[in-house]
């Protein structure tokens, strides 16, 4: 059953005033990958938020992206004010779907704790290629403006701007 599109922000939610957020993004799955990161840039952007994106190949490869665009920006001295994971693993005939999804969530949120990281994790673990397209759709689930709102959310409650 499709999930019905709802207002997913409050005209109250204060902006970000060009807080910098990373995206990795994992375009094994392009169709999907292109809908969340659509998702969220538009949320990033309805926030005043600026953003980077990297791009990797798998669902397994966003958490070491992330450690190491988060590790760079630190030395150079313009961190990232949190993270917003974009990807897909569509369950298929072996325990790989386990693995990929359960350790790619492991390690994000291993990342999020130890920094105290705003994170938004808009991984999609689905059963085919037609929940994915329906979740990663703006216009539908949106899970990736989604997983950018829960990052901001969480900017903001760690720069102490009141509760989510």
């Amino acid at each position: 059953m499709a999930e019905a599109h709802r207002p997913k922000t409050s005209k109250n939610e204060p902006g970000v005033d060009g807080a910098r957020f990373l995206i990795v993004e994992a375009r094994y799955y392009e169709a999907v990958a292109a809908h969340l990161l659509d998702g969220a840039v538009a949320a990033l952007k309805a926030a005043d938020a600026r953003y980077i994106c990297w791009q990797v190949p798998g669902a397994l490869e966003i958490p070491i992206a992330a450690k190491i665009a988060l590790d760079m920006a630190r030395t150079a001295g313009a961190p990232f004010q949190g993270v917003i994971a974009l990807g897909c693993v569509i369950r298929g005939e072996t325990a790989h779907f386990d693995i990929v999804a359960g350790e790619s969530a492991r390690a994000l949120m291993d990342l999020a704790m130890a920094d105290m990281l705003p994170l938004g994790n808009g991984i999609l673990t689905v059963e085919n290629n037609e929940q994915a397209l329906e979740r990663a759709d703006p216009q539908q689930g949106d899970k990736g403006g989604d997983a950018a709102r829960a990052a901001l959310a969480l900017y903001r409650l760690r720069a102490g701007q009141g509760a989510l």
